[in-house]
This record gives structure tokens, sequence and C-alpha cells, in this order.
């Protein structure tokens, strides 16, 4: 399955607001300065996030982003389908009913899915059941010992 770069920029984005636990929201042109990112694309992204409900924002001189929930309640899956939709990810054009070789299938034969919708179905769902059996807090738990410390001093030194 493949993922645009904004899935990244999103996880990065989210584990490190749950890695900064601050009381004052995160301006989105300090984040995107974290990870040397386009501030404007970022914003776009945070964006899509907020409307997700896995973040909120707060406009004015002090504003910015911050989690909407505590870590544990965001899966993995709830920010790639805020970034990247809920749509399916494989489309059957049922492109087996087409053309010469169309006209051969029998009636009873079209009706069931072929065995390439099949396996792709199969294979997205069990995608999917991974992302969301995975949360922020597992991501957070996985990590290099030393990264909250990192990201914080990184973030720190970032003037807005």
């Amino acid at each position: 399955m493949r993922t645009g770069e904004v899935v990244e920029w999103g996880l990065h984005c989210c584990l490190t607001l749950a890695w900064l636990d601050e009381k004052q929201p995160a301006p989105s042109a300090k984040l995107a300065a974290v990870f040397d990112l386009s501030p404007s694309y970022l914003n776009k992204c945070l964006q899509r996030l907020v409307r997700a409900g896995i973040l909120t924002s707060t406009s004015g001189p002090r504003g910015g982003v911050r989690l909407a929930k505590a870590p544990e309640a965001i899966t993995v899956m709830d920010i790639v389908s805020a970034l990247e939709g809920r749509d399916e990810l494989f489309r059957c054009s049922e492109l087996r009913q087409r053309g010469a070789g169309g006209a051969e299938i029998p009636a009873s034969e079209s009706l069931q899915p072929c065995g390439i919708a099949t396996v792709m179905r199969r294979a997205e769902m069990a995608w999917r059941r991974e992302l969301a059996g995975q949360t922020l807090a597992d991501l957070m738990a996985s990590a290099p010992a030393a990264t909250p410390r990192r990201i914080r001093r990184s973030y720190d030194r970032i003037s807005t």
C-alpha cells in the first residue's frame, strides 16, 4: 500500500505534539521548522487533522495546534484516513467483463468478485487492521529513549 509523504509528516507532528505535552498550542511554523518542512503545506496537513478531530487549533498570536485526545486514543489509521481519505485503495473496474473475453463469462460467475479483487481487498483489510491496532502511544513507547528529549531540544531552539 502506498501513502503520500503527508502521512509521514502528520505522524511525526502528532508524535512531537504528544512528546511536548504543552499547555500552549504549538505553532505550525515551529513544527515545520523542527522537520524542515514547507510551512504552508504542513499547515494544510494539520488542518485535515483538525477537521478529523485528531488535533485542535487555536488562532491568534499564541495560537497553534495540539492533540485533541490522549495518544492512546489516536490510531495510526486515524491519521492515515484523515490525511489520505477513506477511499478503498484498490478499485475493481471489472476488466474481466470487457472486450471479447467478457462475452465468454457466464452470468453466475460475473456476479462474484474475481480473485484479483478478493486478494486485493484482503490485503487492504489486513493493512487497515494493523494501522488501526497501533496508537500514537505505541509509537511513543517503541521510540528510542532519547527521542523525546531530542525533539524537545529541537523544538525549544526554534523561535517563532
